[in-house]
C-alpha cells in the first residue's frame, strides 16, 4: 500500500469563527473514520504559534529556514490502496473542512 499525504494550507480554510467548531468536528470524523478503515497513519496541524528552525548536520540551530520555505495548515498521512482510493479520502476531507486538499504520494520506501 502506498502513503498519501491530504493537506491545505491555512489560508486555503474561510470558515468563519462560528463554523470553526462544526468544520473541526467534521475533520475529527473523517480522521476517525480513516482509524476504523485501518488507513490512518498520522494527522494533525502545524503549530503556527511557534516558530520553526533549522537544525544543521553540524548541529546548529538557527531561526533562518529555507528560502521559499512555509509550511503551515493540517495534513493527514493515509495508507490506501491506489491512487483513486486517495482522491476519494481527499474528497471526504475537502468536505468536512469546506476547503480544497492537496493530494501528494510518498514515494517507495521498504524499510518504512
Amino acid at each position: 500500500m502506498t502513503k498519501y499525504l491530504i493537506s491545505f494550507p491555512s489560508a486555503a480554510m474561510q470558515v468563519s469563527p462560528e463554523d470553526l467548531p462544526a468544520v473541526g468536528d467534521a475533520a475529527r470524523a473523517v480522521i476517525e473514520e480513516a482509524k476504523a478503515a485501518g488507513v490512518y497513519v498520522f494527522a494533525g496541524g502545524i503549530h503556527e504559534g511557534v516558530a520553526p528552525v533549522r537544525v544543521s548536520a553540524d548541529g546548529a540551530v538557527s531561526a533562518e529556514i529555507y528560502p521559499g520555505s512555509h509550511l503551515d495548515g493540517g495534513f493527514a498521512v493515509l495508507e490506501l490502496p491506489s491512487r483513486d482510493a486517495a482522491i476519494a479520502w481527499s474528497r471526504k476531507m475537502a468536505a468536512a473542512c469546506q476547503c480544497d486538499q492537496e493530494l501528494r504520494e510518498f514515494m517507495y520506501d521498504p524499510a518504512s
